[in-house]
């Protein structure tokens, strides 16, 4: 009898992991054929590890995290997860849907952050498809109730990882509703892509594809408005060091700590195109970021403090890792001018963010 080739597959390395709310957590390995890895948990959907190849073709740790999974429910800053129902920040915790306002969690200053206080990060999603050889890809699904942390509707979130055969994290993101409610999900991965030669991120070159930022309060509320980049600190449509105007005496700067900014990305909503692009030049890795998303919120680790041990036991200083979220804008519910996160019934919203590594 001859197999067939999906026959001849085999499952990917599976690890129990830990164990959160009496329910087994399980860590997932992918890996391409050019020996690219990911490890990645049902526990927020999380991306534990990821490595990349350097200019000399070594494969590295580049992102950051922990070796055991206790961490994360107890000290993580969000390492690797899916934030949502809603991602990034809602002001005082309240939004008005069809005449209706909605309280949620304040969990972030006077605001609500990363859907509240059991978000998407701190669920254990169901896995509907995993990876194998022959397919490096891994599909989570979870199912929010309705008035879960406060917003409206039953929502399905389904959200698949693969590795490509050019050296790729592509994240497929799948969200429906069976009521009016709203929605904005990413991944919030912090990098580094020294792969452990350099503690901070100060050194790697940065690339925004953007015109413009949503300027935000002292609490990082938008403020509503568009403020162009050019001539200010932002302007990160050429390669530029991230370090060099992190301290910039900028209230925007100053309001972030750093950089802690939602940029309106170029080009056409809804279409795949080039968002970022970062180059560490040590290491030579550069990550370019691809994305349907109107914005993307750079990070730049402004609130790590050295009290975090990660991969390996290495600490985590401030700004030692950066985090380029694709994302709806943030407080977009309660901001007219700004893309609307609504979810209606009977109407799918899909989402494409891919992590592509290069060398230069």
């Amino acid at each position: 009898m001859v197999l067939s080739s999906i026959a001849l597959a085999t499952v990917m390395q599976t690890t129990h992991f830990g164990t959160y709310e009496g329910k087994a957590v399980t860590l997932y390995t992918l890996k391409n054929k050019n020996g690219m890895t990911a490890k990645i948990m049902d526990y927020g959907a999380t991306v534990v590890s990821l490595t990349a190849p350097d200019r000399s073709g070594k494969y590295a740790e580049v992102t950051l995290g922990f070796d055991k999974f206790d961490d994360y429910p107890k000290k993580s800053p969000y390492f690797g997860t899916i934030v949502g129902r809603v991602g990034n920040r809602i002001a005082k915790g309240k939004f008005t849907l069809d005449g209706k306002e909605y309280t949620l969690a304040v969990n972030n200053g006077p605001n609500s952050l990363h859907g509240g206080l059991k978000g998407f990060d701190k669920r254990i999603w169901s896995v509907i498809s995993k990876p194998s050889d022959k397919n490096p890809s891994i599909k989570f699904k979870y199912v929010s109730a309705d008035g879960e942390e406060g917003y409206p509707g039953e929502l399905t979130a389904i959200v698949t990882y693969t590795l490509t055969s050019d050296n790729a994290m592509r994240i497929d993101y799948d969200v429906r509703s069976n009521a009016h409610t709203i929605a904005n999900l990413t991944n919030h991965t912090y990098w580094n892509l020294s792969g452990g030669k350099d503690s901070t991120i100060l050194n790697h070159k940065m690339q925004i594809n953007s015109d413009a930022i949503t300027p935000v309060d002292s609490t990082l509320i938008p403020t509503g408005q568009y403020e162009l980049v050019e001539n200010t600190p932002f302007d990160f449509n050429k390669l530029t060091r991230i370090g060099d105007r992190i301290d910039a005496k900028d209230q925007q700067i100053e309001y972030g700590g750093g950089y802690d900014h939602n940029f309106v990305l170029n080009g056409t909503v809804g279409a795949l195109r080039r968002a970022a692009a970062v180059h560490e030049p040590k290491s030579g890795r550069y990550m370019e970021v691809w994305t349907t998303e109107p914005g993307v919120q750079f990070y730049s680790g402004n609130f790590l403090d050295g009290t975090l041990h990660g991969h390996g036991g290495k600490v985590y200083p401030r700004r030692g890792g950066f985090c380029l979220e694709t994302q709806h804008f943030p407080d977009t519910v309660n901001q007219e001018n700004f893309p609307s996160a609504d979810i209606k019934p009977c109407e799918v919203y899909t989402s494409t963010t891919v992590y592509k590594f290069k060398v230069k």
